[in-house]
């Protein structure tokens, strides 16, 4: 693997068969990547944002792969920074198949709402974050619902498992071959320094559920994985402390937003005021496991917890609108 920290763009071999493919999303590196995994049906898990295309398509490049060779291409969840340039990249992919969940498939075939709630969250940075966003032909989804499986070879088959909590319209995908769970953000994201790999919860909006999220959690313990393979960014093979860190910082962040938003105050107020805790909270921390104030970590974590605490806002007006 490549030294840990930020970088130049990478291809990372994680063994003999799959491979991690730096997206360059947000134009940083190490935020967002995409998995090949090298079977005789050849499969790439998560194609991020359209501007990200460019990055992929250099990426297959450099690992000799042709584009007409790709046969599956699968999407944790429609979330734009994950599928958000799967219609441009499937324009020259001739062979390739897009894999989406039920709840997920409409909107890769018209993705009007998509791009609608993309715009209310970044207004006048859509365009550049995420155009264009082309729509997916019905003829080229296939749909898998919890439980079901893909054959890529004779010894692999991956196995589908619904895991809200992020999002509704999110799965997770098993390898046998590996013993590793593809989890999107189902179980947040992994921050990789020099000095240590660190594991936030990702609350974004509009479908963010602790509770569902804790069951997808306890299904990746049952499940006894070797690795965990993070939409943000990389793999772990220290599966319990990742599950372990992110389940605690669910706690605090929830936590926090208790001690934090007021009924009283608007939306965008209760927004601002759990970034900044959030952020506060997060940023101690990380400083006193020896990552200098400085670091550049600390940019990226300032728009995260941002829309964390989007996500979390919104959970709980929902909640209280229910009472």
């Amino acid at each position: 693997m490549t030294k840990k920290g930020f970088v130049k763009m990478s291809i990372e071999h994680l063994d003999s068969r799959i491979s991690l493919v730096d997206l360059m999303d947000l134009s940083l590196k190490e935020r967002t990547g995409s998995y090949i995994i090298h079977e005789d049906a050849l499969t790439i898990i998560e194609t991020s944002a359209s501007p990200s295309i460019p990055h992929l398509k250099k990426g297959l490049s450099k690992l000799n792969i042709n584009l007409e060779d790709i046969q599956y291409i699968i999407l944790t969840h429609i979330h734009l920074d994950h599928a958000g340039g799967a219609g441009l990249f499937l324009e020259e992919c001739p062979s390739a198949t897009v894999i989406v969940h039920p709840k997920g498939y409409r909107h890769m075939n018209d993705p009007s709402r998509l791009i609608a709630g993309a715009k209310a969250v970044y207004g006048d940075d859509f365009e550049t974050l995420f155009a264009p966003i082309k729509p997916i032909p019905e003829e080229r989804m296939i749909v898998k619902n919890n439980g079901e499986t893909l054959k890529l070879s004779e010894t692999c088959t991956l196995t589908f498992y619904d895991t809200p909590g992020h999002a509704n319209h999110h799965f997770s995908i098993y390898d046998p071959v590996s013993g590793g769970m593809f989890t999107g953000d189902t179980c947040g994201i992994q921050y990789r320094t020099d000095e240590a790999d660190f594991y936030l919860p990702s609350t974004s909006p509009n479908q963010f559920n602790p509770d569902s999220m804790k069951v997808a959690i306890n299904l990746f313990r049952y499940k006894k994985l070797n690795r965990i393979y993070f939409g943000h960014y990389g793999m772990t093979e220290d599966v319990e402390h990742a599950l372990t860190k992110v389940e605690m910082w669910l706690n605090l962040f929830m936590e926090k937003a208790q001690q934090t938003v007021s009924p009283k105050a608007s939306m965008e107020e209760n927004v601002e005021n759990l970034s900044v805790e959030l952020f506060n909270l997060v940023k101690s921390s990380f400083i006193q496991q020896g990552v200098d104030q400085q670091h550049s970590l600390f940019k990226l974590l300032e728009l995260d917890m941002k829309v964390s605490a989007m996500g979390i806002v919104d959970y709980l007006t929902k909640k209280e609108k229910e009472k």
